[in-house]
C-alpha cells in the first residue's frame, strides 16, 4: 500500500505539530507516493518504527491511501490465519526463501542496511559505503556478517528477515 501525506499531515510538518515524535517524523518524511508502506517500514526498521506508528498517522488524519483505496487496517488481525501461515512456513522454509527472488530480497534489504550502517556514524562510515556500492544481493549478503558484528545481534534481526526471510 502507497500512502501520501495529507494537507493537515504536510500542515503538520511545517507546523512541527500533530503529536509526531522525532522518530515518526523521520518516518513521515519517506511517505512521498511512491514508496510502499513495507518499504517505508524496512527502511525506518532501526529506527524503531512499526505499523503501529503508521496506523496512528493515519488516524490522525496525516497520511492517505495514495490511489483513493481502502486504508491498511489496524495491526490487530486474528490470529488463526497468522498462525496458519507461520506453520506453512516453518513447513516448508527452503520453499520461503525461493519464493522472493534475489533482487526483491536485494530491494527490501537494502534501505534497511544502509539505515543501520548510517547509524553507526564514523565509526561504521567504511562499511556504510559498501553497502551503498553493494548492487547485488550477492553483495549485501556478503555484507550481512561484517553488519551483524557493527551492530549486534538484535538490532541486526530486520536486516536478516530482509535478506534470508
Amino acid at each position: 500500500m502507497v500512502l501520501v501525506k495529507t494537507q493537515a499531515g504536510q500542515d503538520a510538518m511545517k507546523d512541527r505539530h500533530g503529536g509526531l515524535s522525532s522518530r515518526q517524523r523521520s518516518a513521515f518524511i519517506l511517505f512521498d507516493g511512491k514508496r510502499t508502506m513495507g518499504e517505508v517500514l524496512a527502511a525506518t526498521a532501526a529506527m524503531g518504527i512499526t505499523q503501529e506508528d503508521v496506523q496512528t498517522m493515519i488516524a490522525q488524519g496525516l497520511l492517505a491511501s495514495a490511489g483513493g483505496g481502502p486504508l491498511p487496517s489496524a495491526p490487530e488481525t486474528p490470529a488463526a490465519p497468522a498462525a496458519a501461515a507461520a506453520s506453512a512456513a516453518a513447513a516448508e522454509p527452503a520453499a520461503s526463501e525461493t519464493a522472493r527472488p534475489s533482487q526483491q530480497r536485494y530491494k527490501d534489504a537494502y534501505p534497511v542496511a544502509t539505515a543501520m550502517t548510517a547509524a553507526l556514524g564514523l565509526r561504521g562510515f567504511r562499511l556504510n559505503l559498501a553497502v551503498e556500492s553493494a548492487s547485488s544481493f550477492e553483495d549485501l549478503a556478503a555484507l550481512a556478517p561484517k553488519i551483524k558484528e557493527a551492530v549486534g545481534e538484535a538490532k541486526y534481526e530486520p536486516l536478516r528477515k530482509a535478506l534470508f526471510g
